[in-house]
């Protein structure tokens, strides 16, 4: 087990000692990485300390790039269907973001509890059987101005950085296990409603 010592100044994790130590490994090595090479193309958003923060990052430099408030920014997402390799993708969009810049980020490392991800339809699908979790390919994190949610094509899916869910109540009145909402889409059979009652969240780590 992680000594409670570790626990306790360390980021929520449901991992085993060795896999505690691999996953911190990783992380050291993405910010390395991010501090020797410079701004990565691709975002590993589990490897945060404090998610929450990298994010409300993403709000204030789109605000400050285009003067608008950030109080009016949110995020609207694009789940890039069948994107899954990281190196793939990177070689795929350099040459577009050499001939045009992209507004937010694209983030990977999160993972489906409850359900799957379409990549045909490109909506949320039930899990496989005996299947927990499931892979979510590259999502693009685009803020937007007066955004306003869809719910009756999208589900407001929960995103949480480990699978128990609950955490300490912060000053902002929820979970600090809570990250944010991401909108993923649904088919026309399965609207919300159908997700919400079967528990669906994102996780960012196993």
């Amino acid at each position: 087990k992680v000594p409670k010592l570790w626990k306790s100044v360390s980021y929520p994790s449901l991992k085993p000692l060795k896999s505690w130590i691999l996953d911190l490994k990783q992380r050291i090595e993405f910010i390395n990485d991010w501090l020797i090479n410079g701004k990565p193309k691709t975002f590993w958003i589990s490897a945060f300390f404090f998610q929450q923060g990298f994010i409300t990052g993403i709000l204030q430099n789109h605000s400050r790039k285009y003067k608008i408030p950030i109080d009016t920014l949110s995020f609207k997402f694009e789940i890039l269907n069948n994107k899954y390799d990281i190196n793939d993708f990177e070689q795929e969009t350099e040459k577009e973001e050499e001939e045009e810049e992209i507004d937010g980020v694209f983030v990977y490392g999160l993972y489906l509890d409850g359900a799957k991800w379409n990549d045909i339809n490109g909506t949320l699908y039930d899990s496989n059987i005996g299947e927990l979790y499931s892979k979510m390919p590259i999502i693009h994190f685009i803020p937007c101005n007066n955004h306003i949610f869809d719910d009756n094509n999208y589900y407001n899916c929960p995103l949480y950085k480990t699978s128990i869910r609950a955490g300490v109540l912060s000053t902002t009145g929820q979970s600090t296990n809570y990250i944010l909402p991401i909108e993923l889409k649904t088919s026309q059979d399965k609207k919300s409603n159908y997700w919400i009652k079967r528990g669906v969240a994102l996780l960012t780590q196993l």
